[in-house]
């Protein structure tokens, strides 16, 4: 599984938005257009601070965001959901879009993290060319490494424009993956994955 945190010491793999640049034009060209037509004059330079912003986390640590609460009291037992983190990456297969929303669950050893910190290790996660099987998987283990809960769960529902926008078109598809850890995992995951799942009451 690709590393959760940031490559070091690989200078030749950080995003030259130079050769973006010239790479898009080069598609361009490839595709039967004239990058130098005025409605695509800017485009090289438009699509590589997109992909900058696209990929922004690859070098990136999400555990920086997980760190526990600092309060006295413990919550050890406590169960505490978030649903409908909703996020955006880019499949490594068809360089297409991917977006949804994560569902996560876990049960207390003692420490929580506040609710947006979720939030920023999602963000972070998916800001990469990824797979939603591995971004689920990834959640899972920085909410596992960040917090040590005695169990966590974690489910991704995605639409993905590799099935939307090509190939079988099937623009209503939604792609569900599932992890588990801790006392969440066997027998408790398909209740644990059936309550995230559940239509929300409010």
């Amino acid at each position: 599984m690709e590393a959760l945190y940031p490559r070091t010491g690989h200078a030749e793999h950080t995003m030259n938005s130079d050769r973006v640049q010239a790479a898009v034009r080069e598609l361009l060209s490839a595709l039967g257009e004239d990058p130098d037509r005025s409605d695509l004059r800017e485009t090289p330079a438009r699509a590589a601070a997109a992909w900058g912003e696209l990929l922004g986390g690859r070098d990136e640590n999400p555990l920086v965001h997980m760190a526990a609460l600092p309060v006295i009291e413990s919550f050890a037992g406590h169960v505490i959901s978030l649903r409908d983190i909703t996020f955006r990456s880019v499949c490594e297969h068809h360089l297409l879009p991917f977006h949804g929303s994560v569902h996560l669950m876990y049960r207390s050893s003692g420490p929580v993290a506040g609710l947006s910190s979720f939030v920023r290790a999602i963000e972070t996660l998916s800001s990469r060319l990824q797979l939603q099987e591995r971004l689920t998987e990834q959640i899972a283990d920085v909410l596992t490494e960040g917090i040590a809960p005695e169990g966590a769960i974690v489910v991704v529902v995605a639409r993905h424009g590799c099935v939307s926008d090509r190939g079988v078109r099937q623009a209503d598809a939604r792609t569900v993956t599932i992890a588990s850890r801790g006392t969440y995992s066997g027998d408790q995951e398909t209740s644990a994955a059936a309550l995230l799942l559940a239509p929300p009451t409010l």
